[in-house]
């Protein structure tokens, strides 16, 4: 699944029905407004366990704390970008107990082989901003949505 590759007729549906667990979600983003906009919509999708990083410092705390179903992950931060974070979770040097949550690359560039970048780095897909609300429900389905159905 890349950005624009879903059906454009995807629905916002919840992912869980009554009496299921939500999948618990880390998004790690450094800018509020963005920060703010994506809690929103991965609420309406029925997300209700959010968690959030300021940079991929934080996000690799709060990975070896908790367990993640899903990790949206902004590619520039400061102090650990999104790259150098990914890869050190793929690494299994960081105490992250699960190397292989799925990391969804959330980032303003968008063109011609960032999203190699994204995926070389370890991500396991990719969404340009700004975030669409039908594909960023999808992907919340997709990645997570499996473990919750």
């Amino acid at each position: 699944m890349q950005n624009g590759s879903l059906p454009t007729g995807a629905s916002e549906t919840p992912l869980r029905s009554e009496g299921e667990a939500s999948p618990r979600v880390l998004i790690v983003e450094d800018t509020e407004s963005n920060l703010l906009i994506a809690k929103a919509i991965l609420k309406k999708c029925g997300a209700v366990h959010l968690d959030t990083a300021a940079n991929g410092l934080v996000a690799l705390d709060l990975l070896k704390r908790n367990h993640y179903d899903i990790v949206y992950m902004d590619c520039m931060m400061p102090e650990m970008d999104g790259y150098e974070a990914t890869r050190k979770i793929r690494g299994g040097t960081t105490g992250v107990e699960n190397m292989t949550v799925p990391i969804i690359a959330l980032t303003a560039n968008a063109i011609l082989g960032d999203r190699e970048e994204c995926l070389k780095a370890g991500m396991s897909d990719y969404l340009s901003k700004p975030l669409r609300p039908t594909l960023l429900c999808a992907s919340l389905k997709h990645w997570a949505g499996s473990r919750h159905s």
